[in-house]
Parts: structure tokens; sequence; C-alpha cells
């Protein structure tokens, strides 16, 4: 069954997907999106609780975009009338030989002109006493001290896209697979559902882990990584140095690196992780259970870093897709130019709307993509490149 034809689909309704919706429906275009699960699933990458926004970056190319990260998460809480963006200040932890070098990050906020200060470990325990009560922040520590460092809430952000995407018009499809996507000789696309098939303009592929799976049948693959990683809550009757404005966003920057939140929301814990800790998976069977490994190691990091203060700890699980540098894909398929692809190699959330404002822009017809685009360009040599675990440590 043909149901008719419609300017722009969105498959995949997560954080980019729901803000391609977003933006292309806010801008009068005709959309469609489709989410193979439930709306709000926790099978992917835009649930949970929190996520970093930071100006904090290494290159000047990333460190300019998060201005724009910024600014579309702000058209995004003016047009919705709810706070998407709570900032508390961020630090870039680097030990002595730290796995990931602090000067990138130095070199590309001061060529951005955005302010951030150096300081010692000295200064970070006198400024957020919680680091007094660890031993992690001593000695040859540094970091890099970002005021506009803060947090958008991944699972709400994701749902206020979908619903302002709603109110301005666009068709949200739930429980609905999308089985390919059929280039015409006419220079359009077919959308293939077990239920039907839809003819459209332009469509979005925000598939994340998935997107290979449409990708293949139109030979054009890239290497991707899809790890299960986990995020632990560490609930303690002794909080009031871990509020926010008495304690920041941190990112412990070394091999493994670490990274954590004030309390946030009304809960009575922090929040942490290991970026880049899991193993590989198939989204499709991979397990929700927490690795016990993982959370040790964990939990032995975070009481070392702010103190032995806390419960039983509770993990939740989610998904990385990795590309092989670690860079986004914004990008029209090579000679298939009304199909664009949209990944956000597992530090996109920060950007989910900034993704849904370029990636609209892409399929309504801009003539090329912008200048800045350029290094997330679906023929660069890095992603097609094997995988390799060095370019994940940014």
């Amino acid at each position: 069954m043909h149901e008719g034809e419609t300017s722009v689909a969105v498959i995949g309704l997560g954080g980019l997907g729901s803000a391609t919706a977003y933006w292309l429906a806010r801008s009068g275009v005709d959309v469609i999106g489709f989410e193979q699960f439930e709306l709000g699933h926790v099978r992917g990458a835009s649930h949970d609780h929190s996520r970093i926004i930071r100006r904090s970056y290494h290159t000047p190319g990333y460190v300019d975009l998060t201005a724009g990260a910024y600014d579309a998460w702000e058209a995004v809480e003016r047009d919705g009338g709810a706070t998407i963006i709570t900032r508390t200040g961020g630090i870039d932890l680097f030990p002595p030989d730290a796995a990931i070098d602090p000067q990138p990050y130095r070199d590309s906020l001061g060529a951005a002109g955005v302010p951030y200060e150096w300081i010692d470990a000295a200064e970070v325990r006198r400024r957020w006493p919680a680091f007094a009560r660890g031993t992690v922040v001593d000695g040859d520590v540094m970091a890099i001290h970002s005021p506009e460092t803060g947090i958008v809430p991944a699972g709400r952000a994701t749902a206020e896209l979908q619903r302002l995407a709603v109110e301005h018009g666009a068709q949200l499809r739930e429980r609905t697979p999308v089985i390919a996507v059929v280039p015409t000789a006419s220079g359009e696309v077919d959308v293939i559902t077990a239920s039907g098939s839809l003819r459209c303009g332009a469509v979005v592929l925000c598939c994340d882990a998935w997107t290979n799976r449409l990708l293949a049948p139109l030979d054009c693959q890239v290497p991707l990584a899809v790890t299960r990683e986990q995020v632990s809550y560490f609930p303690s009757a002794d909080l009031d140095d871990l509020q926010p404005g008495r304690f920041p966003v941190w990112i412990w920057m070394d091999d493994p690196s670490y990274y954590g939140f004030p309390v946030y929301g009304h809960l009575d814990s922090i929040k942490a992780a290991e970026d880049c800790g899991g193993t590989e998976v198939d989204p499709d069977t991979r397990t929700f259970d927490p690795d016990p490994r993982m959370e040790s190691n964990l939990g032995d990091f975070v009481r070392d870093l702010v103190g032995d203060r806390f419960g039983t700890l509770r993990s939740t699980t989610c998904l990385y897709t990795l590309t092989s540098d670690r860079d986004f894909v914004v990008d029209r398929l090579p000679g298939l130019q009304q199909i664009v692809v949209g990944l956000g190699a597992a530090h996109g959330f920060k950007f989910a709307s900034w993704f849904g404002r370029e990636l609209a822009e892409l399929a309504i017809g801009a003539a090329a993509p912008r200048p800045e685009l350029a290094p997330f360009a679906f023929d660069r040599p890095s992603l097609h490149q094997p995988i390799s675990r060095e370019a994940w440590l940014v």
C-alpha cells in the first residue's frame, strides 16, 4: 500500500531525529517522523536524566560549534517556555601525563575567544570543597575551568522537542520500524515500513546504532562501533557540597575517562560514568544489566574524588555509536542528495538541537553544506578507516 507523498521523512526519533522533525515543522515543512520503538524508549542514547553541555573542546571548529549548540537549545527554550540548559560551570581535570593533552583544549578555547581559567589542584579544592574530601584532585593535577559548562536533560529535552514538533504540525509515528529507504528514478525516496510505503522528497536518517542497516542496501556503510555504556547514581544524605553552585560538572581527562554532575533535578544522588568503557554489542540483542567491573571501578573513583559518603549505587545502561574518528556525520549521501545522515558519535546530545537545525537545512535544499560542516562529510577518509579506540579519547 502506498500512502501518498510528504516533503521529508525523519527516521529515528531520539534526540537528533526529534530535533530534526522539530526544526523542519517549525519551518513549515510537511514532515513525518518514524520511530521503531515507543517514543522515549530506553534502548538507545537519548533517554535518562542528564548530559553535559560545554564550550571546552579539543579543536577550534568544535568550540565554534558549541556556540551554535547553546543558541539552538535557547531557541527551543523560547519556543516552548521550558528551561533546558542549567549552567553549573565545569572543570576538565588533567593529571600529570594525562592520556588527553590539555593544550589543544586551551588553544582551541583561546582561538575562539571563549573565557576559561587554567587552575591548579589547590585552587580546585578551595573553590569546590567536595574535592578536598577526596584524594584524586591533588599534587600536580591541573584543570580547565569553563563557566558556561552545564547540563541538558536528555529524556525531558527529547520529549520537549517531540511535543513542539507536533505543535508545529509534524506527524510522529512510534512503533513503526522502517525496513528500507529506496531512491526512485524521479529523485525522491520511498520509505518502506511493514504497513506500507510513503514517498518523500527527502529522508533524514538519525538511526544511530541502527544506521548501517538502512545504509547497507545503498552501498554506503561506514565503520561503527556500538558499545553498551552505563551511568551510575550515587545516593547520599551528605550532599550539601555537591549541589549546583557548590559543585561543577567535571571530566577526568585520562584513560579511563570519567565524568560526573552535581545534584540535579529532584534526586538525592549525584551521577557519574565512564566514557567509552563498555563492550561492543548488537543493539537488538544487548542486555540491560550493568557491568559489575565498570560499576566497581567507577565507584572507587568517585569515592576517591569526593569522599566515601555514598550508599548503594544504582546503574542504568545506554548505547554509544562511535565513528572511527569520533567526529559527527552531518551530510547528504554522495550521489543520493535526497538522503541526509546525522550521527552524533556518542557526544552529540549537547548539540542535538543544532543537529536538527543543520539536518533540516540539508533536507530542504540548501545548495551546499556550510564550510564548517566539512569535517563531518560522509566521504571524509577518516570516517571510513578501521575503528581505533585511541580516537575516542577526547
